[in-house]
This record gives structure tokens, C-alpha cells and sequence, in this order.
């Protein structure tokens, strides 16, 4: 099961639906996409029942323009919190919301790991307290987005018997400063069928 839900009382909602299904202890991977703005009493019932936020980081550097005139500034600390989310279930699922945002992964990988939008803005990053690191940016497009999908045995990591879908860059993600990442050129590709 995967519902998008985007608002708090949305989230809310859906949560208490596939509480009354799921009971704890399951894994079933019901998984709500998009999960952005999250109550912060609702936050614990992603881990109790065992229910997967997947989330767009462009989304946050994309809305924080305007999110806190739209929602205020209480309920924007639920908002875009990727840090809290990961806690619940010690796994995040990301990707890109294409075509609504950039198809490019190294600009959510970007916003995941700067909170901050393609010019450097705001200084020191929105909401920093709920960036990812980079390993966690990663493993959000990667193994956690096919564990979600019940994938992760067949791709996600690069492993012996798992479908080779993989890119190789002129820049190692990982080490070079976060602001070059971004630019990254895909040297060349893999990708089974």
C-alpha cells in the first residue's frame, strides 16, 4: 500500500487507517510518499507500526520559500523533517517527484545532504537540524528505495547477483565539498533489463 499525503492532517489520517490495519510488529512496507508535513505527535506512529515515510528532498529547498506564510511556523517544524522521519524506522526511502521537481538524482542527493536550494540558499541550510548525511542521502535513493519496493535482493547495492544499475561520476559524491556534488557528470552507466 502507498499513499501520498503531503499535509498534516493527511498524514494523520492515513497513519491511523494503516494503524488499525497493520497492528505493530508487521512488514508489510506500507509506505506514505511524500510524508512532509507530519504532526510532531504523529511522528512515533511511522516506528510503532512500522509504516515507511519516502520523501522528495528537492521538495523542501523547493517549498521553503513560502512554507512557513502557508503553514505557520508551529506546524513547519514537522515539516521536511527527514531526520525525524529516519528515526522512526532507522530507514528513509527518497526519490525525486519527476516531473514536478528534477529528474537528476544528484540535486536531491544535494538538498538532502545542504537543505539548501541550486544557489547556495539559505546560508547554513534549511532547517539543518533534519539534513541527511551523505551516506544516509544516499542509501535513501538506493537500497532503502528497493527495500520499500521489496527489492532490496535484487537491486539497490552493487552485489554478486544483484541487476547492475549503476553510474559512474567524474566527482566522488562522498568527499568532494557538498556544493560540487551537485554537478557531478555521469561518466558512463549500467543498466540491466
Amino acid at each position: 500500500m502507498n499513499t501520498h499525503c503531503i499535509g498534516d492532517s493527511a498524514n494523520r489520517f492515513i497513519l491511523d487507517v494503516y494503524a488499525k490495519v497493520l497492528g505493530k510488529n508487521n512488514n508489510r512496507r506500507w509506505r506514505i510518499e511524500h510524508a512532509q508535513v507530519v504532526n510532531k505527535d504523529d511522528f512515533n506512529k511511522f516506528g510503532m507500526y512500522h509504516i515507511l515515510p519516502s520523501v522528495q528532498p528537492t521538495h523542501a529547498t523547493s517549498d521553503m520559500y513560502w512554507a512557513k506564510d502557508r503553514i505557520g511556523e508551529e506546524r513547519l517544524k514537522g515539516g521536511y523533517a527527514y531526520k525525524e522521519l529516519l528515526l522512526q524506522n532507522g530507514i528513509l526511502p527518497t526519490g525525486s517527484d519527476f516531473p514536478v521537481e528534477s529528474i537528476n538524482p544528484l540535486l536531491g542527493f544535494f538538498a538532502a545532504v545542504s537543505r539548501q536550494d541550486s544557489v547556495g540558499f539559505p546560508a547554513g541550510g534549511f532547517q539543518p537540524e533534519n539534513a541527511l548525511t551523505r551516506e544516509e542521502a544516499l542509501k535513501g535513493m538506493t537500497i532503502w528505495a528497493a527495500y520499500s519496493n521489496f527489492e532490496e535482493k535484487e537491486r539497490g547495492s552493487v552485489e554478486p547477483g544483484k541487476l547492475a544499475d549503476f553510474v559512474i561520476l567524474d566527482e566522488d559524491i562522498m568527499k568532494v565539498p557538498i556544493k560540487d556534488a551537485r554537478n557531478a557528470k555521469v561518466l558512463t552507466n549500467s543498466m540491466s533489463r
